[in-house]
């Protein structure tokens, strides 16, 4: 008997959630252009995203000078062909897979990402921190969340902020909302007034926040799996431990109460 996995159980939960705060999904190609994944988002040709290190490089033909295509390194670009394709006002959310050439027990040349994007007249940090607080209450079931933001420098945000949530770890088991640890959990900021200016928005009369978190991290965290690259080695064994039932449909809270008490 099949089980669905996690990553697809916390990518519902996620969009469920977001879904009641309004925010709608947008999907985009995993192959991408160079403007798309580096220069609408103000990623300037030499930061070190852009090296080989990081970034997977399509082939081009012999004699073809033109940039050539990567493997998406985050579901930004969705967001700048949302801006595209939609204008302002504008509120969505961007699952989906990227890669990037990493790989140990917390990196996979593979990964999911979630990323959010707001954007209105009059939004400020304020609104961005209450969304956050809103989703990781929901999303973790608990009734208060503390979060901490930390300045940060991405090229696509303007003011940046690294979001820690405070926590605890008993025998093992994480607990959110209390003790006197700090987890990194996402980064957030800002829109870049040049990344408006990519989607074709007015950064005089439109502004607003981004945010991005990775979902496999997510669902590490919730339903203690320690290990990345597990979620990828299609052990039935793993599958069967972690997977969930084709009845256990995400609530607004998603997951199952028992599972995540239990550590599983």
């Amino acid at each position: 008997m099949g089980t669905i996995h996690p990553i697809s159980q916390v990518t519902e939960e996620i969009t469920q959630i977001f879904a009641v705060l309004g925010y709608a999904v947008a999907e985009g190609p995993q192959v991408e252009d160079d403007w798309h994944n580096f220069d609408a988002l103000n990623i300037a040709p030499e930061h070190p995203a852009r090296q080989e290190h990081d970034t997977f490089y399509m082939a081009r033909a012999e004699g073809d000078n033109r940039a050539p295509h990567v493997l998406r390194t985050h579901t930004s670009p969705v967001q700048i062909r949302s801006m595209l394709s939609k204008g302002a006002p504008l509120r969505v959310i961007a699952p989906g897979r990227v890669f990037r050439a990493d790989y140990d027990q917390t990196h996979s040349p593979m990964f999911h990402q979630v990323e959010g994007l707001a954007i209105d007249r009059d939004i400020t940090m304020a609104n961005l921190k209450w969304t956050l607080e809103e989703f990781l209450k929901a999303f973790f079931e608990v009734p208060s969340v503390d979060l901490r933001f930390r300045a940060s420098h991405f090229p696509f945000t303007e003011p940046s902020a690294e979001v820690d949530v405070r926590c605890s770890w008993q025998c093992g088991t994480l607990k959110l909302g209390e003790g006197d640890s700090w987890l990194e959990i996402l980064g957030s900021g800002m829109v870049h007034p040049k990344v408006l200016e990519s989607g074709g928005i007015d950064p005089a009369e439109w502004q607003g926040f981004a945010f991005g978190m990775g979902i496999d991290r997510l669902a590490m965290l919730k339903y203690g799996i320690p290990d990345l690259r597990a979620f990828f080695e299609s052990d039935l064994r793993w599958l069967r431990h972690y997977g969930f039932g084709a009845l256990e449909v995400p609530t607004l809270a998603g997951g199952c109460e028992s599972r995540l008490c239990s550590g599983r």
